[in-house]
């Protein structure tokens, strides 16, 4: 350890000047050496500089990575939809498709869109599993209340709607036909 000494003139009589020793506090000073440290066993690593990466970059990785797997494309899907367990579909529309079947693996690009079920449903119904079946009925259980409920007319409704028409005063067919008379 090390330690500081700080001189300062001394004010006496016949205004000479003499040195003498004056000690700091030791945790002032211990805080003063810690902030100065510049290395050394000891001191904190230098913080390393985050590099942002683009998304091109990341996708020159990812294929070179599918070519180590030897992977190969399959042609002519037109649609890939992945079933969520919530009720979403992740759904890509003519996806490019690459698949190494002996490491198991299916790579899937293209313009991913996360859609629910049901706006998806004619045609989404012979992908479904039998978990996802049971999900779609009791989901289809609830929209037919949900509906019901929104579209049911208070009778608060009902009566706005009557003050709205004026009632009938005349009748027009003995107007029609004293005209056409």
């Amino acid at each position: 350890s090390s330690a500081a000494i700080l001189f300062s003139p001394r004010v006496g009589s016949g205004g000479s000047a003499a040195l003498r020793p004056s000690t700091m506090n030791q945790e002032k000073l211990a805080k003063l050496q810690a902030q100065v440290r510049i290395g050394g066993k000891g001191t904190a690593r230098r913080k390393k500089k985050v590099v942002h990466r683009t998304a091109t970059a990341d996708d020159k990785k990812l294929q070179s990575s599918l070519k180590k797997l030897a992977v190969n494309n399959i042609a002519g899907i037109e649609e890939v939809n992945m079933i969520k367990d919530d009720g979403t579909v992740i759904h890509f529309n003519n996806p490019k498709v690459q698949a190494s079947l002996s490491a198991n693996t299916f790579a899937i690009t293209g313009h991913a869109e996360a859609k629910p079920i049901t706006e998806m449903l004619p045609g989404i119904l012979s992908q479904l599993g039998a978990d996802s079946l049971t999900s779609l009925r009791k989901l289809a259980e609830q929209f037919p209340r949900q509906v019901l409920d929104s579209k049911a007319p208070k009778s608060e409704d009902i009566d706005e709607e009557d003050d709205d028409v004026p009632d009938l005063v005349e009748n027009f067919d003995e107007a029609s036909k004293n005209e056409a008379n």
